[in-house]
């Protein structure tokens, strides 16, 4: 056993699936939900304007396991796996002399292996207790996973609590050396097989009839049937944060270690696409993200745009191991630190299957393309976009009124739609074309044409 640096913290990413930013306490949810989310924020630092820069599973999972767009990853989509040569966040912990391990959901194997993954496709992690499609292979009340020999394994307990314990018990047992988890859960995610969300026994009840964010109040979807199991998920997750928490303090080891608590992507609940995320939306993209221990203590509220794509680089720095040029985010640690001299100004988003999309998200702007002629499954990127949306975050914080093409916003969209480029250049190294929309020069009437200026489905659509 290796003796565990005081100078290095361990470090916990508590991953949550398809949880929205305002299901919490400091995003502004009324209900008392996440207690334990709000508290370590308020301890520790909690960054206000977190954005996915894939609103997926699988294409979100390999930004974070190697600090790449998933354009880059190659995993631009669901059920791409992600490459063995890649390298990840959990070899540089290895190289580091860190004990990694992985618990839950994995989404980035080969499609036909939904529970066991092969060991040269686990990332470099060197303990394992997950499946690949959680989804597929467990229940609410059946949680089953596969171990580093991939036999499978059942663990009781609703799914939430069952790997909660199993995470606490590795744990105690690496808590000797300096170690890397990654957490990740499945919940609040909708169980697959049966399109609904299985809160814990009781926990639903708690929550029907409950505030409803202002989009989902406006455009319905399917949030009166799913919204009250989705809160009892998101509940059940932040007792388990706690208990995390807790179990750190008990084995003396909550000083020396970084939890940082955040999700892939966020929940839409069919009002945006036939779906639930792969939108350029904030329901979609805006994620919950809190960091507690270690230098994030009394970091305080960082209000500056900060990308999931930033977290790898964050998560090396936290540790003093080097980031890799290759990585394209940065470590938004100088930011806790207040020792930044600038940061970025706006955020880049990829959108796959729903749609091909890109998307600028800035302070004040949300500025988004689709490519209507493109196959979203079969392309990862397209020569040619359309202007789709764009929204004034200050004004219309939850995106109810759809500002592309109208006349008096030509100028802001003329602006974003070159910064949209540049990002595109910058990442994916390549040069597209996007094409404006006929302009709106009042409510229903367009200059120079007969015709409305191409919209994809949405249901905020101006007309």
């Amino acid at each position: 056993m290796s003796q565990s640096n005081p100078q290095r913290p361990n470090i916990i990413v508590f991953f949550t699936d398809q949880q929205r930013w305002d299901t919490t306490g400091m995003g502004g949810n009324p209900l008392g939900l996440t207690p334990n989310f709000d508290r370590a924020a308020q301890r520790g630092t909690y960054v206000a304007n977190a954005i996915t820069p894939q609103p997926v599973c699988g294409p979100c999972r390999s930004v974070m396991q190697t600090g790449l767009y998933a354009t880059e990853t190659g995993c631009y989509r669901n059920a791409i796996s992600l490459r063995p040569d890649q390298d990840t966040i959990a070899q540089h912990f290895n190289t580091a002399g860190y004990r990694t391990g992985y618990i839950g959901k994995w989404h980035l194997a080969d499609l036909d292996s939904h529970g066991p993954v092969a060991p040269e496709q686990r990332g470099g992690y060197q303990d394992w207790l997950a499946a690949n499609l959680l989804e597929f292979t467990s229940d609410a009340y059946d949680c089953r996973l596969y171990d580093g020999d991939g036999q499978e394994q059942r663990l009781p307990g609703y799914r939430v609590d069952a790997m909660t314990d199993a995470a606490i018990r590795y744990i105690d047992t690496v808590k000797d050396d300096n170690f890397f988890l990654f957490l990740s859960f499945l919940e609040p995610h909708h169980q697959n097989h049966t399109d609904s969300y299985p809160a814990p026994d009781g926990y639903e009840e708690a929550y029907r009839s409950a505030w409803i964010p202002p989009d989902l109040q406006a455009l319905g979807g399917s949030t009166q049937q799913h919204l009250a199991g989705y809160y009892g998920m998101v509940k059940r997750l932040d007792e388990a944060f706690g208990r995390v928490l807790d179990a750190l303090k008990s084995m003396g080891i909550d000083d020396n270690t970084v939890v940082i608590f955040t999700a892939d992507h966020g929940n839409h609940f069919k009002t945006r696409n036939g779906e639930y995320k792969r939108s350029c939306h904030e329901s979609s993209v805006h994620v919950p993200m809190a960091i507690t221990g270690g230098a994030f203590t009394g970091g305080g509220r960082v209000e500056q745009l900060v990308s999931l794509v930033d977290l790898p680089p964050t998560l090396l720095d936290i540790a003093g191991i080097s980031v890799p040029e290759a990585m394209q985010g940065h470590s938004f640690l100088p930011l806790v630190q207040r020792t930044a001299e600038d940061w970025q100004e706006d955020v880049f988003i990829q959108i796959s299957e729903a749609e091909l999309g890109r998307a600028l998200r800035t302070k004040k702007w949300k500025y988004s393309v689709v490519a209507p002629d493109a196959d979203p499954w079969e392309q990862s990127a397209a020569d040619t976009y359309q202007e789709a949306f764009l929204y004034d975050l200050e004004t219309d914080p939850y995106e109810l009124f759809n500002l592309i093409g109208y006349q008096s916003h030509q100028p802001i969209a003329a602006e974003l739609r070159q910064r949209l480029l540049q990002r595109i250049a910058e990442v994916e190294g390549v040069h597209p074309t996007i094409e404006p929309p006929a302009t709106i020069t009042r409510f229903g009437q367009l200059s120079g044409s007969t015709e409305f200026p191409y919209f994809p489905p949405d249901l905020t659509d101006p007309r």
